[in-house]
């Protein structure tokens, strides 16, 4: 698994924007595997069935292994390769967009048309949100009441984000720790308490971060 990487939100997003007449429609999803990618690629092309073209391109895996793009009947090089390169250049991973065009009228030629869909791919990534995705664990620390005024304000004062508090016979706060950084955090937490904590290591999970 990756230490870190970035990706898009959630959340699907729409964004358009209009180059010469021509209707730009950036569609923006985040998928884990080729059917998904595939799957709203043909979704779109079925709810835009009307436009000129569909033109898609993804990314996924950890090492990009996954990546495809489509011109969708625009002249060869000039949509899908464009839109993938957005995508490399921000260094995007587990991610599939789609851009619907309406002719406008006006042609703007390969080097317009490679312009084109690159800001389209462009603005909706800003308009979508980017994340990034860091691998952490999570680290259960226990403590009696009396330490929880004390350990509750130094973790939210720390690099340290705090997942969740419950509030049993003593008091469990569940701690998101980067993975290089475990060890130190015992350390952290046992001097804090002159080693009166019980750490426990809990799973591992992606913590997500807007940026």
């Amino acid at each position: 698994m990756l230490s870190r990487y970035f990706t898009v939100r959630q959340e699907v997003c729409e964004h358009e924007i209009v180059i010469q007449k021509s209707r730009f429609i950036a569609h923006i999803k985040r998928v884990e595997t080729e059917i998904e990618a595939q799957e709203f690629i043909q979704g779109l092309k079925k709810k835009y069935w009307d436009a000129s073209h569909n033109c898609s391109a993804y990314l996924i895996g950890e090492n990009d292994l996954i990546q495809k793009a489509s011109d969708d009947g625009e002249p060869s090089g000039t949509a899908g390769v464009p839109i993938l390169e957005v995508l490399k250049k921000r260094k995007l991973k587990d991610t599939v967009v789609v851009i619907t065009r309406y002719f406008g009228g006006i042609k703007l030629g390969a080097g317009g048309l490679i312009r084109a869909y690159g800001k389209a791919t462009s603005e909706g990534l800003d308009h979508t949100g980017i994340v990034e995705r860091r691998l952490v664990q999570i680290i259960h620390v226990t403590i009696d009441y009396t330490w929880l005024g004390k350990v509750e304000k130094e973790l939210r004062e720390s690099e340290y984000i705090i997942k969740e508090i419950h509030y049993l016979e003593k008091v469990e706060i569940e701690v998101y720790v980067d993975e290089g950084q475990v060890g130190a955090f015992h350390d952290w937490i046992i001097e804090l308490t002159n080693g009166q904590a019980a750490i426990k290591n809990g799973e591992t999970d992606y913590l997500e971060v807007l940026l």
